[in-house]
Order: C-alpha cells, then sequence, then structure tokens
C-alpha cells in the first residue's frame, strides 16, 4: 500500500512541477508501463527459487527479485523516475524478514531535490487552508442567501441582485470543492487492485471533473459580472432612468449569467480539441 501511494505522489508531483504537466504526466505513465512489462518479463523468465524466500514482486513502484530471509535486498532506483540521472546511483532497500515475508515498507534514496518535496508540502498545506475557507465561506453563504429568500419583506432588486452574487460565490466554492475531490478520486489508485475496475470507476469520475473546471471557471467569471452589476444598479440610483427595474433586472441577469458565456465556451472549445487529456 505503502507503494501505491508513493508512485501515486510521483506522478502527482511530476505533473505539478514540471513545464508541461500534461504531457510530464503522460511520458511518466508510458514509461512507468515499460519498466512494468519489462519487470513482469523478468519475473516471469527468472528460474524459480528454491527453499524459503521471499518472493519477487513488483510493488508498483521497483522491481523485486527473490529475498532470502533475514537480508535485506536493494535494487537500482526505478528508471521510469522523472529525475532518474540526478538518482541513478541511488537505490532501493527492503527487508526480507526471517518468515519469508517483505516488510511492507522500503528505504528509498531515489526522492528528488528536497526542495520540490517541500514545494509539494506547501501546496498540500495551502489546499487545506483554501478548502477549509471555501468551506466557511460556503456555510455562511447559504445561510445569507436562505434567509434572504425565505423573507418575503426582503425581495427587493438590491437584495435579489445580492441573491445572485451570493449565487455565484455558491457555485465557485462548490465546484472547486468538487473537483478537488474528484480529481483526487481520478488519480488515487489505491481504492481497488483490480486495474479494470479503477477504470471503469474513473471513468465516470473524468467526466464529472471536467464538468466541474467548466462551471469553475464559469463561476469565476459570473463572481466578476454581477460585481460589475452591483456598480450598475449602483450607478442607476444616481441617474434619471426611463426603464423600470423589472425591465433592468432582465438586464442584470444576461449580464451576470450571459456574459460569462461568451468567455467560457470559446474555453472549453478550444480546451476540447487542443488539450483534451487529463
Amino acid at each position: 500500500m505503502s507503494q501505491v501511494c508513493l508512485l501515486l505522489a510521483l506522478l502527482t508531483l511530476c505533473s505539478c512541477t514540471k513545464v508541461s504537466s500534461t504531457n510530464s504526466l503522460e511520458l511518466v505513465k508510458e514509461q512507468w508501463s515499460s519498466y512494468e512489462n519489462q519487470c513482469l518479463d523478468y519475473l516471469t523468465a527468472t528460474p524459480p527459487a528454491t527453499g524459503l524466500v521471499c518472493n519477487r514482486t513488483f510493488d508498483l513502484y521497483v522491481c523485486w527479485p527473490d529475498g532470502l530471509p533475514g537480508t535485506t535486498v536493494n535494487v537500482s532506483c526505478p528508471w521510469f523516475l522523472p529525475w532518474y540521472r540526478k538518482v541513478q546511483q541511488g537505490l532501493v532497500y527492503r527487508v526480507c524478514n526471517e518468515d519469508g515475508q517483505w516488510e511492507e515498507k522500503n528505504t528509498s534514496e531515489c526522492e528528488d531535490d528536497p526542495g520540490e518535496h517541500q514545494y509539494g508540502r506547501i501546496l498540500s498545506q495551502l489546499r487545506i487552508m483554501y478548502t477549509v475557507g471555501y468551506s466557511l465561506s460556503l456555510g455562511a453563504l447559504l445561510l445569507a442567501l436562505g434567509i434572504l429568500i425565505t423573507f418575503r419583506k426582503l425581495h427587493c432588486m438590491r437584495n435579489n441582485i445580492h441573491m445572485n452574487l451570493f449565487a455565484s460565490f455558491i457555485l465557485r466554492a462548490v465546484s472547486i470543492l468538487v473537483k478537488d475531490a474528484l480529481l483526487t478520486l481520478t488519480l488515487d489508485t489505491r481504492s481497488s487492485s483490480d486495474t479494470q475496475t479503477q477504470g471503469w470507476v474513473n471513468i465516470p469520475a473524468v467526466t464529472w471533473c471536467r464538468g466541474a473546471m467548466v462551471m469553475m471557471q464559469y463561476s469565476v467569471m459570473a463572481n466578476n459580472y454581477w460585481l460589475l452589476v452591483e456598480g450598475i444598479y449602483l450607478h442607476s440610483l444616481l441617474v434619471i432612468t426611463v426603464f423600470s427595474e423589472k425591465k433592468y433586472f432582465y438586464i442584470y441577469l444576461a449580464i451576470g449569467w450571459g456574459a460569462p458565456l461568451i468567455f467560457v465556451l470559446p474555453w472549453i472549445t478550444v480546451k476540447y480539441l487542443y488539450e483534451n487529456v487529463e
């Protein structure tokens, strides 16, 4: 299990720190798949061991040969790592117990620059901070929106605009939280050891993750346009108007929810046609 977590961390770190996250992740996947096939060929071709040994295995990170009980087995760093040139002299160690069972954890000299790991930890901490912030914001906005909707005496042009502004921020918070949750589900290979099951589970997750990403982009635009509507409404209170407030509100709805589509729809089209990977 720890090796699977390590592999997930390596793939995620690669996708975050390289120039092109999509291309880097795809390249690592291809190299990892080649490494796996090479390892399985080696394990199959090697004659079976006699006596008690820790069985040869591929733990999704490195390829282990048969190990003698009571010894520490070491192998070279796997060459699919993006930073392999830096650690090609390094080793991965794993203890073979007296009962012929491998220790669950291993010791590795294959880590990348500690600075990048520190960067990954900082990103992780920032994600926790903004998740807590968005969750608190979501709760407060839902409460405020509920109050404005429930009490009819509060219904007026000003509060109607406020409600739509709150709704756009609620949509933003929900889409970000859902996107993060689905992204974790999509990349998490620990949910099942069966590859076909993982693929079946993750295909809907990828689709919903893309949808959440689109809604996040749209809601960010809607936030800004509803803030623009707030400014337009305040300006309209200071000048003589020839249209009724009701007609103005339809214009406000078109600006707040319609104008973002002018930018989001072309973005969706270009993203789908030219960068529809991961």
